[in-house]
């Protein structure tokens, strides 16, 4: 990673609430999101709350009488957005929704009607209080509001209170019902529970190595000194995260984790250090520090609360029973993607046990989960289409293979008889992004094609551009270390310490210390030579004015951004004759030269465009009104 690639970093999660989703959403009915909802909970994008819970329970599934068509309803329902006065219709979003997240979908629905069904089989009811009284326990558990609990699902999960409540909540109670005795809970299970929590634990250390010949010699190391436990963990662990704490580690407690350094723990006497432990691989050695007591918290007190977490914990194995059992007996046919049935059953997407889930249904399930974010896309790609059809520009089946073939070219090795890798190409993006050929053909090559027609002719490569590229492909580099940080005042205060002691390792123990970017941070500040030409011209300017050895002043790079550099020399210009590599380089600026115009052409559609998005409920109208207001800025030619 080069410094020009740092981002700042990844805002906490807020508090409280974000533990509440872990611990609750993603812990206690994770089995639930896993086969009702898919791999994510949703996809991010700007969504509205919403703050009514669902009256009914989930429908039972029911045979179509005829196939589903798109339903009749007022002009303001059936049109979920318009862009430059011409409309997206839910029709077309259904459509998109599905080509983008239907196989999926489909799945979870599928799971679903399992339940529903083994449920009417088995007259088992969840009703509607119940669902209520369940997200009212929960937000209560966690003191929230209902309200607050809805609105915290849907800011920080994009999960809607409908969404919650049959998807998540409904079949979690199903499954509780239909797991019966499976979740009845003994005196024994709570007993161990309590002693887990509320018994005595053992503080100690620890020291992690990836050999058994090392943890030999450490452990020798550490009953010559049993004092410096904490420095030799922190010098020879190879678990950085115990390592920087100086080897030490939440409590051992009875019953919550392995069985082989529990026993360990507590038959130990304080201050004793332990045999070599081979435990996953690795090989720890432990240090018990002291024996804590048990906390004074009486048994009635907090067995309600005990028997909701091994209820939550049994509920994940149980419903994995539960799910093997229902799809080992079911009987499913997924219509969708078998052409043959497909035409047999228009209207159908699949039939589970006789029971059938129409395309329709389907359909308003994906808009459900993903309309907003597939939406977004197709106003985005509706503003490109406007701009192809006013310029008359056409776009052909060959175009699209043509742009293929020129990002498989550039981004993998060529085939043995000089051609582009297209077949691989394909393979790798469509797997790396979980996407079919032609979502990949319509979303990604399509709009890539489009763009790059429209500002066809309006880019030039300059003889200035040319030298540049030259000077930062082959040109003088600065071998740096750097510390980047994100406060002022900390930038001055590690500034003051390097130049006290302006050697390399000094530098580079301090970077690994402050440094908030996460490569330079492990690499001692190592990063790439810096260039000429990067895009950081005031970092440039300081780096190439450094001689070997020097520390720099403090460079701001944006309002939050301060980097310190130690320079470690300057290498050597390249022996390339700039003739010699004029075309390549001609090539790879026109490139990029390029797609910049693209992006400021599509921004430009973006910022002249008026927009209405229903789904959304958010409008958007041109930064400044003029006659032309749809019409895009063509881009310069000396950008």
């Amino acid at each position: 990673m080069t410094l020009t690639d740092v981002r700042p970093a990844d805002q906490r999660w807020k508090r409280r609430l974000a533990v509440t989703l872990s611990g609750v959403l993603l812990v206690g009915c994770c089995i639930v999101i896993r086969y009702f909802w898919g791999a994510e909970l949703a996809s991010a994008g700007p969504r509205v709350a919403s703050k009514t819970i669902p009256s009914q329970q989930p429908a039972a599934p029911v045979a179509p009488a005829a196939p589903a068509q798109p339903a009749t309803a007022p002009a303001q329902a059936r049109i979920v957005a318009t862009v430059n006065n011409e409309q997206i219709t839910r029709e077309e979003l259904a459509a998109e929704c599905l080509r983008h997240y239907g196989k999926e979908v489909l799945e979870s629905l599928a799971n679903k009607y399992l339940i529903i069904l083994e449920c009417q089989r088995r007259n088992i009811t969840v009703t509607n209080e119940e669902v209520n009284a369940e997200i009212e326990r929960m937000a209560k558990r966690f003191k929230l509001s209902v309200d607050q609990w809805l609105k915290m699902l849907k800011q920080e999960r994009g999960v809607s209170a409908k969404q919650y409540a049959n998807d998540i909540i409904w079949p979690t109670l199903a499954l509780r019902k239909l797991g019966g005795e499976r979740l009845q809970i003994t005196p024994e299970e709570l007993q161990r529970e309590y002693e887990s929590i509320y018994g005595p634990s053992v503080k100690g250390r620890i020291i992690v190595c990836n050999t058994p010949q090392k943890a030999q010699q450490v452990l020798a190391e550490a009953r010559a000194n049993p004092a410096d436990f904490g420095n030799l963990a922190k010098d020879r662990s190879d678990d950085p995260s115990s390592a920087s704490l100086k080897g030490v580690i939440q409590p051992i407690r009875r019953h919550s984790g392995n069985d082989q350094i529990e026993a360990i723990a507590f038959n130990m006497k304080d201050g004793e250090i332990s045999d070599v432990i081979p435990i996953g691989g690795q090989y720890v050695i432990f240090q018990r520090e002291a024996l804590l007591p048990p906390r004074n918290v009486p048994f009635h007190e907090v067995q309600g609360q005990l028997e909701e977490l091994i209820r939550e914990r049994k509920l994940r194995n149980v419903a994995n029973d539960i799910f093997r059992e229902l799809q080992k007996a079911a009987k499913v046919e997924n219509v969708m993607n078998d052409p043959q049935l497909s035409r047999q059953m228009p209207g159908v997407a699949a039939r589970i046990n006789g029971s059938t889930i129409t395309l329709r249904e389907l359909a308003d399930q994906c808009i459900e989960r993903h309309g907003e974010e597939v939406l977004e896309g197709t106003i985005n790609r509706r503003l490109i289409e406007q701009a192809v059809k006013r310029n008359n520009i056409t776009i052909t089946e060959e175009d699209l293979d043509r742009e293929i073939a020129r990002a498989a070219g550039a981004m993998l090795r060529p085939k043995p008889d000089g051609s582009p890798d297209v077949e691989q190409w394909i393979k790798m993006v469509t797997q790396q992004q979980g996407i079919s050929v032609e979502v990949y053909r319509h979303d990604s090559v399509w709009p890539s094609v489009a763009l790059r027609k429209l500002v066809a002719g309006q880019v030039r490569v300059t003889d200035e551009d040319l030298q540049k590229g030259f000077e930062a492909n082959y040109g003088p580099r600065v071998r740096c270390r750097a510390i980047l940080m994100d406060n002022l005042r900390r930038a001055q205060q590690v500034w003051e310490m390097a130049k006290k002691n302006p050697t390399a390792e000094y530098f580079g123990e301090l970077a690994a210390q402050y440094s908030i970017e996460p490569g330079s941070r492990a690499l001692k500040g190592e990063v790439p030579p810096i260039q000429k030409h990067s895009g950081q011209p005031l970092l440039e300017k300081e780096a190439f004015a450094l001689k070997k050895g020097e520390i720099s002043g403090i460079i701001q790079l944006e309002a939050d951004k301060f980097v310190i550099l130690f320079c470690e020399g300057h290498t050597v210009p390249a022996k390339v004759e700039f003739e010699a590599v004029r075309d390549l380089l001609y090539q790879d600026i026109l490139e990029k030269k390029t797609r910049l115009a693209m992006a400021e052409y599509f921004e430009t559609l973006q910022e002249n465009a008026t927009i209405d998005n229903y789904l959304a409920g958010t409008t958007r109208s041109p930064k400044k009104a003029s006659p032309q207001a749809t019409l895009p800025v063509k881009p310069t030619a000396s950008r």
